[in-house]
């Protein structure tokens, strides 16, 4: 379940969240005046969902490339490419 605190908890208990935040691998939202604000999260998470988002938007690329019928390669093919190129 989402843990969602009010912009005040942020200032006042900043180290129980940053912790919350390290030890949950979630993030935690803020909420101002009663509606959302911000998203805290670790830095590992963050990280995590960038690596999420750019694998996704290569897959999208690729999914287009194959539904525009791009040249594609055998895995054979892609194989023998590598080894004569590095001669294993």
């Amino acid at each position: 379940m989402p843990k969602i605190l009010p912009i005040s908890d942020l200032r006042n208990n900043f180290n129980a969240i940053s912790e919350a935040c390290h030890k949950e691998a979630e993030p935690v939202y803020i909420t101002k005046n009663g509606k959302g604000d911000l998203v805290v999260m670790s830095l590992a998470y963050f990280e995590q969902l960038q690596a999420k988002l750019n694998l996704y938007e290569k897959l999208a690329i690729a999914e287009a490339e194959k539904a525009n019928n791009a040249p594609t390669v055998t895995h054979e093919e892609f194989i023998k490419s590598l080894r004569s190129k590095y001669h294993v």
